[in-house]
């Protein structure tokens, strides 16, 4: 019994692509670039190539995210912060609440 619960709370290994993707995940929700509105990431000499690629892909994929190659390979992520009156909003997305009159 000892043995199973030993074998059930190993965690499990992300994955190359999991890794990566945390990895660039964080670095865009750090303080400074949130106020600066970008970010410069960079592959590093663990991540396969094929892994690097297809996160790239899907950041261009990504609505109002620049994308700048630099050079040396790394690649300078901006956006623009939108204002609430900016924002879109799907018709699903809010629900209508009716307002009871407090008397």
């Amino acid at each position: 019994m000892a043995k199973r619960k030993a074998q059930k709370q190993q965690p499990q290994e992300l994955t190359p692509l999991e890794r990566l993707g945390l990895r660039v995940s964080s670095m865009i929700n750090a303080p400074k670039a949130q106020l600066e509105h970008q970010v410069t990431i960079h592959q590093l000499d663990t991540d396969p190539d094929e892994v690097w690629e297809s996160v790239l892909e899907l950041l261009a994929e990504t609505d109002g995210l620049g994308m700048v190659v630099n050079d040396d390979g790394s690649v300078i992520l901006q956006w623009d912060c939108l204002a609430d009156d900016d924002r879109v909003i799907e018709k699903g997305d809010v629900e209508t609440l009716e307002q009871v009159a407090p008397f």
